[in-house]
């Protein structure tokens, strides 16, 4: 079943359900050298992160791909199994004209990260960085500077996390977070 253009979710296909649910969110910035995790819960007091990091494939640059699929999936599963989410959340591939091969790379490590949310039964939402941007600082074209305040901001940090593969995790869960705060306010109505 596709969503129309309009429907604010603008769920991936992967997705069971039609609508972001509340609870523990993990974000994924994939990457084939680094990828980024943020585990997301909401509190009382708003968002929390209880956990963030990489996983770094060794030897990354000169690994085989399979090599480092293999660590990207097993280091998904780890995150999943240490902190039960229901959801993930990850960025959608986009392509630029003048570099198709990345986002065909980048799409293998988005699969092995999807087939880990699904062995582990876990809903995974993509969203596309003009709607991570949109959600947390109403528009799809804001800078990085402002990203990143919004994102310290709202989980109430003094610093941003680093490296940067680890702000954009905590971006994704944040916009999965605050579509699924937003859609259960609606449902309250």
């Amino acid at each position: 079943m596709a969503t129309s253009a309009k429907d604010p979710t603008r769920r991936d296909e992967t997705a069971p359900a039609l609508v972001p649910t509340p609870g523990r969110v993990v974000g994924i910035d994939p990457g084939l050298h680094v990828t980024g995790y943020a585990v997301v819960e909401p509190t009382r007091s708003g968002p929390l992160v209880v956990e963030a990091g990489v996983i770094r494939p060794r030897g990354a640059a000169t690994a085989a791909m399979s090599d480092r699929l293999k660590v990207i999936h097993e280091g998904v599963l780890e995150v999943l199994d240490a902190f039960p989410a229901t959801a993930l959340a990850i960025e959608q591939v986009h392509s630029h004209v003048g570099h198709p091969r990345t986002s065909i790379l980048m799409a293998h490590a988005r699969g092995v990260i999807v087939l880990a949310a699904a062995l582990r039964g876990v809903p995974v939402f993509g969203y596309a960085a003009s709607r991570v941007k949109k959600t947390l600082t109403g528009s799809g074209r804001a800078p990085k500077d402002q990203m990143q305040h919004a994102i310290r901001t709202e989980l109430g940090l003094d610093v941003l996390p680093e490296p940067h593969d680890v702000a954009d995790a905590c971006a994704v869960a944040l916009c999965h977070y605050q579509i699924a705060r937003n859609l259960q306010a609606l449902d309250g109505l």
